[in-house]
């Protein structure tokens, strides 16, 4: 931990935030332009003494969820946020907010792959984006909220997200997704949001608690997987991912794997989009 600069950041920062930037009314008898201490306090949801001893370099060191309501409060770009947990002796988490939102540029692959089934994930295996054919293979897999939005969780307390996979598939897919999953704790030690993923995981699924009691790592970066297509029957597909240099996001492509897949995908371009079943989604690659 760099007490002092860490200190010195955190006061150049409050400094530069207008009262008004963060939803404060101004008062024309403010001395000064930026944030008081007390005001800081209160947006993060912290004392006002412990603002002041970080300030003056006598703090203890500051939790991961506490750096993260200072970020917030402070509105921290991502560079800065980044610094803060260095000088605080941390290693930065993604911003959750942030890294639930798909990059342009990624977004921009999924345009231009429209014949071809494409998605961007999170690293926790939340879909950000997918295009047109990959909704058509798979139902829009950017509808849910919660825990519910991570594959994983599905897999393991829906049957619903498991019924697209044979039956002489599911423990692999099941080993693959937590040891993935492991490697992303371990990328993010510390971070409350994968804490608390394994946690909810751990209490709701005994078989999710006896592969991740296995201490399998794995990151998965190409796989052949084995689809029941609710409409078409059953297709095999390669799946590429190409994974952002921070590994926070990545961009999941799905070709046929055979003649037969080939011309099922084209059916499904023909029959269009339909609604799937409220607990579908397990046609994801992750």
């Amino acid at each position: 931990m760099q007490r002092d600069q860490l200190a010195d950041f955190l006061r150049r920062r409050r400094a530069a935030i207008a009262p008004a930037e963060v939803g404060i009314a101004g008062n024309p008898r403010r001395r000064a332009a930026g944030l008081r201490r007390e005001e800081v306090a209160m947006l993060a949801d912290i004392s006002v003494d412990y603002v002041v001893r970080l300030e003056q370099g006598r703090s203890s060191r500051p939790s991961v969820q506490l750096l993260g309501a200072l970020a917030r409060a402070l509105r921290l770009s991502d560079d800065e946020r980044a610094h803060l947990f260095h000088l605080a002796g941390h290693r930065p988490a993604p911003a959750e907010g942030v890294a639930r939102l798909a990059r342009a540029g990624l977004v921009r692959m999924l345009d231009l792959l429209d014949g071809t089934p494409a998605l961007v994930l999170s690293d926790l295996g939340e879909v950000l984006a997918q295009n047109r054919t990959s909704k058509l293979l798979a139902g829009d897999l950017t509808r849910f909220s919660g825990d519910r939005r991570h594959m994983v969780y599905r897999w393991f307390t829906d049957p619903a997200a498991r019924a697209t996979s044979p039956p002489e598939d599911r423990e692999r897919h099941g080993r693959q997704l937590v040891a993935d999953l492991r490697a992303v704790a371990g990328r993010r030690s510390g971070d409350p949001v994968v804490m608390g993923l394994v946690e909810r995981l751990r209490a709701a699924s005994d078989d999710f608690r006896r592969l991740w009691d296995a201490h399998e790592v794995a990151v998965r970066r190409a796989d052949r997987k084995t689809i029941l297509q609710p409409r078409v029957g059953r297709m095999v597909m390669d799946c590429e991912t190409l994974v952002t240099p921070d590994q926070g996001q990545s961009l999941l492509v799905l070709t046929p794997a055979d003649a037969e897949a080939r011309e099922r995908l084209e059916l499904l371009r023909v029959l269009g989009v339909e609604e799937f079943p409220a607990g579908a989604g397990g046609t994801s690659a992750r």
